[in-house]
């Protein structure tokens, strides 16, 4: 089973996620700060992390570099991170976040899944 945390404050963004993900093997977890970004992942292990660009308290730029560094210091399994950009032009922050990818937003249901495929497939082979 796949494992997905989504952080997002946004109704909308999760209800159109789980449904895009509503899949067998895939379950989608929801947290709404950046804040627990870090926390969360220590405790569910999941597969990939979908940070929303405009989280709130800490943004998903933010939320990924903390992630990235605690990873970094070894205290957090690593994990691939998707950011859910409002903008193209947001694609250098994501990158600069330590992101493996980003998606800007409205999302395509399909580069979704695909992008998840895709990262991972890296991670098994």
């Amino acid at each position: 089973m796949a494992e997905i945390l989504l952080a997002t404050a946004a109704d909308h963004i999760f209800d159109n996620i789980s449904a895009t993900l509503a899949r067998r093997g895939t379950r989608v977890s929801r947290i709404t700060k950046g804040t627990d970004v870090a926390a969360t992942v220590a405790e569910l292990k999941p597969d990939v992390v979908l940070l929303d660009l405009q989280i709130g308290n800490m943004g998903g730029a933010a939320a990924c570099r903390n992630l990235r560094l605690e990873q970094g210091a070894n205290r957090l399994p690593d994990t691939k991170v998707i950011i859910l950009l409002d903008r193209e032009v947001d694609s250098w922050m994501a990158t600069q976040a330590g992101a493996d990818l980003s998606l800007t937003k409205p999302l395509d249901p399909l580069k979704l899944r695909r992008s998840i495929s895709k990262l991972l497939a890296t991670d098994v082979a």
